[in-house]
């Protein structure tokens, strides 16, 4: 397990991370998991709202390096500028289970997330473990503010499940970040002697946190390798100087790893066997800083670890089995067998993912798990078969990978080896021809989705190269219309909003039922979303004044789970057409509808006159 801590100080990410994560080299074939904590990552409103539409640039970063070398993102959790990502390789996803996320502020009395702890939490083949990262109060004389902080975070942080509800509580512990403690007595000239005499031996007794491990109960257990590196703050930007402001802080370091393994319980476990010693034990590799990166004052920290279970679970939940390669679509046909205890859902899918994928929803077809026999195969052990529809296939040659994702566990509980997928391309003659005749149907109809929590990924197929900045201001004379439901969003980083709609959205063809202008109320869309089938996706479209809606049996109702609720949706206008369609209806003496939320019945065709706005 590699674990890396790095203050960026609201930075743009550096062209290259492959030396922080130690890749390109022996131990990166060893490595299973990546933790990476970062704070101080820029959370500007104008930021923030880019983020809320898109994956933010570190994430990204981390997730282009890394997918080459088969980790996948199996987590991701932000408190403001706080961020921890946690990587594992693909063949290890069905065996991180049970995961879960938390974060506690503690900046400003606890109102704000500048300050504080971001967790992911999960089982890794059986056993419980817990990542951290922690951004604590800066300065020398708030020693004490810091143990409270982090005691607030151990206090705070619950998780749900019948073990581990506590941080602590976890077989493993990694505990990381900006922990901000200082050297205390001594003067910042000797402090820079023993750094150019290369004696930091001299320092580590009047480091804070050395001291604390000795004096303060809540860190009781927690160990640290030897700080055999140059303290990691504080430097002037861009170079290897220690800072030469006239503020002239003194060196320290401030980003630390730590780790702590639960002691044995005392008595007899289950069955009345006394638990065995040494169930699991921790050894550090490697403890080092890397001055080559100059882009932040703070310089990373990276650790690996390597971790021995006294035993793991080496079954996965769900076994797929698949044919060597797909020749013919008819060879597409995944057969799957879930194990004794396996809670099943009717919203779990099977993805059909390309080897080098990113992240869970990163896959380029799918198809839903729902068998008619399903539950009977769970119940006698027989195996279920799916198949994918000719459409959904990529076509020409490559190798690809596919996932069971529970919906139950947000996790995928079973993978297949590298298979390879050989299908010859369409013509791209229908293609083109297909795509603009779509497009010359479509029309400027305001299209709202009303669902229930989306189980799963977005709409279509998705783009796999884009920029990570992207700028919303080369598109001159559009508005941006988000829609209600997604203004009360979570801002935490989310991979799946990385990716754009795809250019050839198939023709929606609605039924022809035509409502009036209050034929539709919100009580009746209350009902209809929590209907039984909970599956009925509506759509609402302004045209002319009036709303249609589609049934659970048109395409819109069977629309790709990459998550209808993860994509905000927007609207795109011309400013001249806009208001150009504005100022005629106002002329006409008629106000076009407004709809306060999804949810809202539309208060359509009245005028100032009536007494209703407009």
């Amino acid at each position: 397990i590699t674990v890396v801590t790095w203050n960026v100080g609201t930075a743009m990410p550096p062209n290259d991370v492959t030396s922080l994560l130690h890749l390109n080299t022996g131990e990166t074939n060893d490595v299973d998991m990546i933790a990476i904590g970062l704070q101080e990552v820029n959370s500007k409103i104008n930021k923030r709202l880019k983020d809320a539409l898109f994956t933010d640039q570190w994430s990204e970063l981390f997730m282009d390096v890394l997918s080459p070398f088969h980790f996948i993102l199996v987590s991701t959790v932000r408190m403001q500028g706080v961020i921890l990502l946690v990587f594992a390789k693909y063949y290890h996803l069905p065996f991180l289970q049970d995961i879960q996320t938390d974060c506690t502020r503690t900046g400003l009395g606890g109102y704000w997330g500048n300050k504080g702890g971001v967790s992911v939490r999960l089982s890794i083949f059986g056993h419980m473990v817990c990542f951290l990262n922690c951004h604590l109060p800066a300065h020398l004389e708030k020693a004490e503010q810091r143990k409270e902080d982090f005691a607030t975070i151990l206090h705070m942080q619950q998780f749900e499940g019948p073990v581990a509800n506590g941080i602590l509580d976890h077989d493993l512990v990694f505990w990381f970040g900006d922990l901000n403690f200082r050297i205390e007595s001594l003067d910042i000239c000797f402090v820079k002697y023993a750094i150019d005499s290369n004696v930091l031996s001299q320092l580590w007794e009047k480091d804070q946190l050395n001291i604390a491990k000795n004096t303060w109960p809540v860190l009781r257990g927690f160990q640290e390798g030897p700080l055999n590196f140059p303290p990691t703050f504080k430097f002037d930007v861009g170079t290897n100087k220690y800072d030469s402001s006239a503020k002239k802080r003194k060196p320290a370091w401030t980003d630390r790893i730590l780790w702590k393994i639960k002691p044995p319980s005392k008595g007899f476990g289950a069955g009345g066997h006394r638990p065995s010693q040494g169930v699991l034990s921790v050894s550090q590799l490697c403890y080092c800083s890397h001055m080559e990166y100059t882009v932040s004052d703070h310089k990373p920290v990276a650790a690996i670890f390597a971790v021995q279970f006294a035993s793991k679970v080496d079954k996965p939940l769900v076994e797929i089995y698949v044919a060597d390669e797909w020749s013919r679509p008819e060879q597409a046909v995944v057969r799957y067998k879930m194990a004794v205890g396996f809670h099943r859902s009717s919203w779990d899918w099977i993805g059909l993912y390309r080897v080098g994928f990113r992240h869970p929803k990163d896959y380029v077809s799918y198809v839903w798990a729902r068998s008619d026999d399903g539950e009977r195969c769970l119940e006698k052990q027989l195996c279920a078969q799916v198949m994918f529809a000719e459409e959904a296939l990529p076509k020409g040659n490559g190798e690809y990978i596919l996932g069971y994702y529970s919906n139950t566990s947000s996790s995928i509980a079973g993978v297949t080896e590298p298979f390879q997928i050989s299908l010859p391309r369409s013509e791209e003659g229908s293609s083109s021809t297909d795509s603009s005749g779509s497009s010359s149907e479509e029309d400027d109809s305001t299209l709202v989705l009303l669902a229930p929590k989306s189980r799963s990924p977005s709409p279509g197929k998705m783009k796999r190269h884009r920029s990570r900045s992207p700028s919303l201001a080369k598109f001159q004379g559009l508005i941006l219309r988000p829609s209600s439901r997604d203004r009360g969003t979570s801002r935490s980083p989310s991979p799946q909003g990385r990716r754009s709609l795809p250019r050839n959205i198939p023709t929606i063809h609605l039924p022809q039922e035509e409502l009036g202008h209050h034929g539709v109320k919100s009580k009746e869309l209350g009902q209809a979303a929590g209907s039984p089938e909970g599956s009925l996706f509506y759509q609402t479209v302004q045209e002319q004044g009036g709303l249609r809606r589609v049934s659970a049996d048109s395409s819109l109702a069977r629309a790709d789970p990459r998550n209808l609720g993860l994509l905000p949706a927007l609207r795109l206008e011309m400013i001249d057409q806009a208001l150009g369609r504005r100022w005629e209806n106002a002329d006409q003496g008629y106000y076009p509808c407004r709809r306060m939320s999804p949810t809202s019945p539309p208060s359509c065709g009245t005028s100032p006159k009536e007494g209703h706005s407009p």
